[in-house]
């Protein structure tokens, strides 16, 4: 029985904090009753935080407007990140914002930030 709950323990950690809050919705609906659950809800928010800060791959975003002053700087930028001709960069470039990279490991996003912040344009970067 002990190693039972133990799996169960496990499996209930590895979930996040939104289907924790969906379990407890389905329990409560199903046993009839009302759970307290506020004093655990920051504790599993914290795990639940650390791995999100923890992102291994991330998607590169282009965002815009580019001043007219940067474009040619950032279109290059563009085309070497991307492999892209110089039109394609181009429309990239004016329809900011658009994906340049749509999952790059973290030393790679942080790579092309840089270069593109210094062309004079400016990335953000999501955590997948």
């Amino acid at each position: 029985m002990t190693q039972h709950l133990d799996e169960l323990v496990e499996k209930l950690s590895q979930l996040s904090v939104l289907d924790m809050a969906k379990l407890k919705e389905k329990l409560e609906s199903k046993w009839g009753v009302k759970a307290a659950v506020a004093a655990a809800a920051p504790a599993a928010a914290a795990p639940a935080a650390a791995a999100a800060s923890e992102a291994t791959d991330y998607k590169v975003t282009l965002e815009g407007p580019i001043p007219d002053d940067k474009k040619i700087g950032v279109i290059k930028v563009v085309r070497e990140v991307t492999g892209l001709g110089l039109k394609e960069a181009k429309d990239i470039v004016e329809g900011a914002p658009k994906v340049l990279k749509p999952t790059a490991p973290k030393a790679e996003a942080e790579e092309i930030q840089k270069k593109v912040t210094a062309a004079g344009g400016k990335v953000s970067l999501q955590g997948l």
